[in-house]
């Protein structure tokens, strides 16, 4: 089962560093990385003892015809000794670029949530996608479609629920504008809709950064995520409000 899991980030690892060798024949020098990693922790005592820590490292290898993203991220809190939020993340998305505005992509993604009701989370997908502006200062629109496969394995504990096996269909859309040199907003949405009677899940993150100094910026982040057929004594939406030191290379 675990294997079965992990496949669709295996698939998306296997087929980035293909797409990249192949890229080497057209031109060695067109290989370009950038990257950034963030912490934040918040920890508090008195009548109330809590901890809180939340990181993230994303990567983009951009090359003459791919583009190619990674991301891990973690989230744990406590209070009063007791874990409150536990969850592991990790994504793929190779996309393959037609032009400078539309593209291929494969996906793969895997989370473990503690607290979600669900052991862990896979999905693969495949689709179109179309950046339709870029400015110079990096900021662009970006939206793709496709349909994937996912498994959604219920937790051994849970009283009831079941696994949620099957296809989807998926909409997402990405929005940066850099308003000045020194700042961004990012909007992330994404929508799985499966086509078999299993879950619907949306999720939004807006997110705003601003330097400090050289690299080094602090970011405010709000995430919303819906998932409409969760087990019993799990909710539907679940929201989640950071700030962290990010650092940029």
């Amino acid at each position: 089962m675990k294997k079965a899991l992990l496949t669709p980030l295996v698939v998306a690892c296997c087929a980035a560093p293909l797409s990249h060798a192949a890229d080497q024949d057209i031109d060695s020098n067109a290989h370009n990385w950038s990257g950034s990693a963030e912490l934040g922790v918040v920890s508090t005592s008195g009548n109330t003892d809590t901890k809180n820590l939340n990181g993230a490292i994303n990567l983009t290898q951009e090359t003459v015809q791919w583009r190619t993203d990674y991301s891990l991220s973690s989230l744990y809190s406590s209070s009063d000794s007791d874990t409150t939020a536990e969850r592991y993340t990790g994504s793929v998305q190779a996309n393959y670029k037609f032009d400078t505005q539309q593209f291929w992509y494969v996906r793969g993604a895997y989370e473990r949530d503690r607290f979600s009701g669900y052991r862990s989370k896979g999905s693969t997908s495949t689709g179109y996608g179309n950046r339709f502006w870029q400015h110079a200062d990096g900021s662009f629109l970006e939206a793709s479609f496709g349909v994937g496969y996912r498994d959604f394995a219920i937790a051994e504990d849970s009283i009831d629920g079941k696994s949620d096996r099957g296809n989807f269909v998926r909409f997402a859309g990405t929005y940066e504008n850099h308003f000045t040199p020194t700042s961004l907003f990012r909007q992330e949405l994404n929508s799985e809709i499966s086509t078999s009677g299993g879950n619907t899940v949306n999720e939004s993150i807006s997110s705003l950064q601003a330097n400090i100094i050289d690299n080094l910026a602090m970011k405010l982040s709000y995430k919303i995520k819906y998932t409409s057929d969760v087990p019993s004594d799990t909710d539907t939406t679940d929201t989640e409000t950071t700030a962290s030191v990010l650092y940029s290379f």
